[in-house]
């Protein structure tokens, strides 16, 4: 019985330690990230647009401003209506 028990519990522990370790890499993976232009709204821009109409994050003065961009997920941009990485 005694040997049954300390079996279960290794292997409860060992269960847990790769749940945890799963979940560390999980967080620990980033996506690359792309600049994704026309799909910023105003005052939501990420940095200088790209004609240097604003020189700053958050300057952007009109939505979907071609020129403006926002960081995004590498591959989003192309399924957001109106979003250009170039």
């Amino acid at each position: 019985m005694k040997k049954q028990l300390l079996g279960l519990a290794v292997l409860a522990t060992l269960a847990c330690a790769g749940v945890a370790r799963a979940e560390d890499a999980a967080e620990g993976a980033k996506p690359e990230k792309e600049k994704c232009y026309g799909v910023a709204k105003a005052g939501k821009n990420d940095c200088a647009s790209k004609d240097g109409s604003n020189g700053c994050a958050g300057h952007t003065t009109k939505d979907n401003d071609p020129t403006a961009w926002v960081y995004v997920p590498t591959g989003l941009c192309d399924k957001l209506a109106g979003g250009t990485t170039e």
